[in-house]
């Protein structure tokens, strides 16, 4: 499956959708420091996107990542609410 990776001059999220951390047991473990706007949840680089990566790797599905870069302005991602439970 190919995902989103958001990124801006300071940081990056990856795009996921809820549906799919719940369904690998993760979404309880999500920070507050990743973001969601509606069904998707914007994974954070430093730790939620290693936990989300991890999971993955243990039933064995790879990880395609399309990146979507903001040289000069902030990510759009920034706008979003952060993520609750």
């Amino acid at each position: 499956m190919t995902y989103i990776l958001h990124s801006d001059h300071g940081h990056a999220w990856l795009q996921v959708k809820r549906q799919e951390l719940k369904d690998l047991g993760i979404l309880d473990k999500i920070s507050h420091y990743s973001y969601q706007k509606g069904d998707d949840v914007f994974l954070e680089e430093d730790c939620d996107y290693s936990r989300f990566y991890e999971a993955m790797l243990k039933i064995s599905k790879t990880i395609d990542i399309t990146e979507k870069c903001s040289r000069h302005d902030d990510s759009i991602v920034r706008s979003y609410k952060r993520f609750t439970k």
